[in-house]
């Protein structure tokens, strides 16, 4: 049995001894059936659209968060997929629509948890925080999902809750591995990308087949580096700029995302291993500007610099050079702005290099590396 499969058996296993049951609150909404808790074991064969319930909010409603369980025919691994956790991060909800439209029950193996639109305040606000009144920003959930939910039941704002919510009652006991769809923030794009923290994410982000695979040891409170933290395995695959659906990213990942799970046994077929295989680094590097103004980049999204070589010019608005960025050592280009609008200090160009002195490997990062603190 492939190593990958057989985290995907014992993940099984563990949850036939831990039964739980899905809460339904007995509303709807559009016709779907609005719950508390989901437990995808106790759901029929076939698609589910359902809505979870996962916060007040400041008008003493709720926010409603949506979920869509397509379960297969023949049992198999629980493949939770998730998109949106950033508000202004929307090309993986396309994926996740697109995806669960197209698998057909009746030839799946397991389940597909999938979640197009974690943080549904932030969507209503294109903000990447959860923003869930007139009083600005909130917190970035993707920094507080909690190892454990009971630590955060208490006394903590909305965010918090929020995002423990989600951890205690959508993610555990649902998910075998893990795909957490995101893009780069506004004014920049990424490459296809994966952050992969152990050996069994690495698998994952080699099936996926992006263009750049980031050996990382991972952000405390990310849904990938929290579920690999309790043995599931987990990715975050980055799809190209903020606030736009492309069409080009979004294919790519529905192959990707067909070849994890050709790999799981869910879906027949061969894995498409076509094109260039991903390059893997362990090291990025922002190169941001020392002056307000106008980016001019001189590089593209997946190209090799060399130490020295410019990359970039800021001008003023008299179009003046006001700067000059040059790569600080050999690497690959991962982000390139799509807005010139630049402030002081600001990020224009991201690079990946390979790094021997750092702890992670090609095969992983050592458990003994601590997770980066980030808001």
């Amino acid at each position: 049995m492939k190593p990958f499969l057989s985290l995907l058996a014992a993940g099984l296993l563990a949850a036939t001894s831990c039964p739980a049951a899905t809460l339904y609150t007995g509303d709807r909404i559009d016709g779907a059936r609005v719950i508390e808790r989901l437990d995808v074991a106790d759901l029929p064969v076939g698609r589910t659209k359902l809505w979870f319930r996962a916060l007040d909010n400041p008008t003493g409603q709720a926010w409603y968060v949506p979920v869509v369980v397509v379960k297969g025919e023949k049992p198999g691994p629980d493949f939770l997929l998730t998109a949106g956790i950033h508000g202004d991060e929307l090309n993986g909800i396309a994926v996740i629509q697109r995806l669960t439209q197209e698998i057909d029950p009746r030839t799946l193996s397991g389940a597909v948890v999938a979640i197009p639109g974690l943080n549904t305040p932030g969507l209503l606000h294109s903000t990447r925080t959860y923003t869930s009144s007139h009083g600005g920003a909130g917190g970035n959930l993707n920094r507080l999902i909690p190892s454990d939910p009971e630590a955060v039941a208490g006394d903590t704002d909305a965010a918090t809750r929020f995002a423990a919510r989600l951890w205690s009652q959508l993610f555990m006991g649902n998910a075998d591995f893990a795909i957490d769809l995101h893009t780069q923030s506004r004014g920049g794009t990424y490459a296809v990308y994966v952050f992969a923290q152990t050996k069994a994410a690495r698998h994952l982000g080699d099936l996926l087949r992006p263009d750049v695979i980031n050996m990382d040891p991972g952000i405390e409170g990310a849904v990938e580096n929290m579920l690999n933290g309790v043995e599931i395995p987990a990715v975050t695959y980055e799809l190209g700029t903020a606030e736009s659906w492309d069409e080009a990213y979004i294919g790519r990942a529905m192959a990707g995302i067909r070849n994890v799970m050709i790999d799981a046994g869910m879906l027949t077929g061969q894995v498409a291993t076509a094109g260039p295989a991903p390059f893997v680094g362990n090291e990025t590097r922002d190169v941001s500007s020392p002056h307000g103004g106008w980016a001019h980049s001189k590089v593209r999204l997946n190209q090799d610099v060399k130490a020295g070589e410019v990359m970039a010019v800021i001008t003023n608005a008299f179009g003046d050079v006001t700067a000059t960025l040059k790569a600080p050592f050999d690497a690959r280009v991962i982000v390139v702005p799509v807005d010139p609008r630049t402030d002081p200090g600001e990020t224009v160009i991201r690079l990946l290099r390979w790094n021997d002195t750092l702890p992670c490997k090609l095969d992983g990062c050592p458990t003994s590396v601590d997770m980066v603190k980030d808001n």
